[in-house]
């Protein structure tokens, strides 16, 4: 089994170099870099109008009951105390929960683990290392496309200068580092390594799910590449940004056949645009999905509030008063005692005491 769960990394990794040897032959011999120049607006459409569908799709799904997913007391009698944060039962409730979700990943924070001791007994440990190696990823990830709106915007955002000078606040050698490239690289790493060596982890993995890590690994390594190793022409690199950003294909164009660029710049573009292809059709769409998951986005308010589902057909409602008037005759006969008292023709009456 394990042969066949790395098997399933090695295609995933062979697929990401397949993507380099094309960028490669595509620049290097065929000269093709007109091509991979527009790849992006290729890209981004294929992301937006995917992204779009599968959200909407989504808002169409009924979702007929209250079914958040919760790990505290929910709100009962006033003298037990209530965790607004795990079972929230207001809208405000839920919106704090949803922040420390999306930003802290409060769930993973509290996740362990289970051991069974040689003594055959079950431990129970604090799993910190995916909460740690996640929260790397996801804000590295954030922060350093954040940073790249240098390249896409002219002039330059202040708020974008700003934090290009906290990011690259350390230097070394007359190098300036940027301290997120760093994280997102460390957290990816660790994302991958936890795939590989995590017994219970690598079973359940399948090509789908190291793909895009390997994906994202490579995007990283070969920005960084660029950054501190081969150092690319970035005024041309600008110029197909800019096109970019403008959706201007002549820009592009013109910027391909002006600068002689970088086979490496190429190699993260391309992978870059990959990502944005594959993103909508992935496991990444939990990015929109955590916002639209029912057992995250409702209150618990079961106990307070009767929810109909709206998608139920309208029927008519035959209730217990309803059903005994119609079948008292019938039920008094056999013996079936009767909440009401019935006169000689039959009409219901308050039951005597």
């Amino acid at each position: 089994m394990r042969d066949k769960e790395m098997k399933n990394a090695g295609i995933a990794a062979g697929l990401v170099l397949a993507i380099l040897a094309i960028v490669f032959v595509g620049t290097e011999v065929l000269n093709l870099d007109a091509f991979f120049g527009i790849l992006p607006l290729i890209a981004m459409a294929i992301f937006i109008i995917g992204f779009i569908y599968r959200v909407l799709n989504w808002a169409k799904s009924p979702v007929p009951f209250r079914i958040p997913t919760t790990a505290g007391q929910q709100k009962s009698l006033d003298f037990i105390k209530q965790n607004k944060i795990d079972n929230p039962s207001t809208k405000g409730g839920v919106i704090v929960r949803m922040f420390l979700e999306v930003v802290f990943f409060r769930s993973l924070f509290r996740n362990s683990k289970a051991e069974v001791t040689d003594e055959g007994n079950i431990t129970y440990q604090w799993e910190k290392w995916l909460w740690l190696f996640g929260l790397c990823f996801h804000w590295g990830f954030f922060l350093t496309v954040f940073r790249h709106l240098r390249l896409f915007t002219d002039p330059v955002p202040g708020f974008v200068k700003a934090w290009e000078m906290i990011d690259g606040a350390f230097w070394v050698d007359l190098q300036q580092i940027y301290l997120t490239g760093f994280i997102l690289l460390l957290g990816i790493t660790g994302l991958i390594a936890r795939r590989l060596y995590m017994d219970k982890v690598r079973y359940v993995s399948l090509v789908q799910d190291f793909f895009p890590i390997f994906l994202i690994f490579g995007i990283a390594v070969t920005g960084m590449f660029m950054r501190y190793l081969t150092h690319v022409d970035i005024t041309a690199v600008k110029a197909v940004a800019m096109g970019i950003a403008g959706f201007n294909i002549g820009a592009i164009l013109e910027a391909c056949a002006m600068y002689d660029i970088s086979v490496n710049f190429w190699f993260h573009l391309t992978l870059v645009c990959t990502l944005l292809i594959y993103f909508p059709t992935s496991k990444l769409m939990h990015a929109a999905g955590i916002f639209m998951s029912p057992t995250r986005n409702m209150a618990n308010n079961n106990r307070m509030v009767r929810h109909i589902n709206p998608w139920n057909p309208d029927v008519e409602v035959h209730s217990y008063q309803e059903y005994e008037h119609e079948f008292h005759q019938k039920m008094k006969a056999v013996g079936l005692p009767l909440d009401w008292d019935y006169d000689e023709e039959g009409n219901q009456l308050p039951k005597k005491n």
